[in-house]
C-alpha cells in the first residue's frame, strides 16, 4: 500500500475512536527513516489503547502489520511503526512535552 494512503487510513482509524488533534506530517523530504508521521491524542489510557487497536485493525485489514510497537503497557505514548508510516498516540501531557509538530515543524501537514 502506498505510504500516503496508509497514513490517511491510520488517521481515519484514530479519529474513529475520537483521537484528538490528529495530524499527518509528510516527512519524505525531511527524514531518511520514515515517510509520514500520524500524531494523535487520547484523553486516558483506555482511549489510547482503543485508538491503537483501531489503527492496527484498519491497517491489518489492508495487509499491513506494525514492524514494532512501543508503549503498549504504559499507555501514555504509543508508537506503531509501519515502516514508511509511524503512528504516535499520546496522552495530552506527553504530546505537549515532546511536541513532535514543533520538532518536525518544517514538514508539511497533509490535508485530508
Amino acid at each position: 500500500m502506498e505510504a500516503r494512503r496508509k497514513a490517511l487510513l491510520a488517521a481515519a482509524a484514530a479519529e474513529s475512536k475520537q483521537a484528538g488533534d490528529v495530524v499527518v506530517l509528510d516527512l519524505q523530504e525531511h527524514s531518511p527513516v520514515t515517510d509520514f508521521f500520524v500524531i494523535g491524542s487520547g484523553s486516558n489510557r483506555v482511549q489510547i489503547k482503543a485508538i491503537m487497536e483501531a489503527v492496527e485493525e484498519a491497517l491489518e485489514a489492508s495487509g499491513e502489520r506494525a514492524h514494532r510497537a512501543e508503549g503498549r503497557r504504559d499507555g501514555r505514548w504509543v508508537l506503531l511503526d509501519f515502516g514508511d508510516v509511524v503512528v504516535h498516540i499520546f496522552d495530552p501531557r506527553e504530546r505537549a512535552f515532546y511536541n513532535l509538530e514543533r520538532l518536525w515543524g518544517d514538514a508539511p501537514i497533509v490535508e485530508r
